[in-house]
């Protein structure tokens, strides 16, 4: 349960419609405005254990989709006039909870790999990426400010 949920993101539970052919999902349509513009669709295989962490965008928005293996993302409010600054919040999201997720410019994000296969990511952005002038910035995915514990819990 996250207690204080980060100004503009948004989290999308998917909709399976299953039958004996197998399944059809809708992932993103226009009529929800989620993307304030569309730049370009990828997508990334990170393998069991991974951590991809932390980097934030200055132009662009994400929407996050993980169509198989599992992973626990963290979200980081970086912005310095959100009512959610220096918030942290975690989602899990993969083939166990279909999901889409819209990370905002300006909120630092990144993922663990959760299990023993691959997650693999496909991802919109609104801008597409330029490598002369890539909107990116990192943060180590330690970073002490962002201070995430990236152990799992045994309960």
């Amino acid at each position: 349960m996250i207690a204080v949920k980060i100004e503009g993101v948004i989290f999308k539970k998917l909709i399976k419609h299953c039958d004996d052919r197998g399944f059809f999902a809708e992932l993103i349509r226009d009529d929800e405005h989620l993307l304030s513009h569309f730049g370009q669709l990828s997508w990334s295989t990170s393998y069991p254990g991974v951590i991809k962490a932390f980097h934030y965008h200055q132009e662009q928005d994400d929407l996050w989709f993980f169509p198989s293996g599992n992973a626990q993302v963290v979200l980081y409010d970086l912005r310095e006039h959100s009512a959610s600054k220096g918030v942290t919040n975690v989602y899990y999201m993969g083939e166990n909870n279909p999901s889409i997720l819209l990370v905002p410019k300006g909120v630092a994000h990144g993922y663990r790999v959760l299990g023993e296969k691959s997650a693999t990511i496909v991802y919109c952005t609104t801008k597409s990426y330029n490598p002369s002038q890539p909107d990116e910035k990192r943060i180590p995915w330690d970073d002490k400010e962002i201070n995430f514990d990236w152990q799992t819990k045994h309960r």
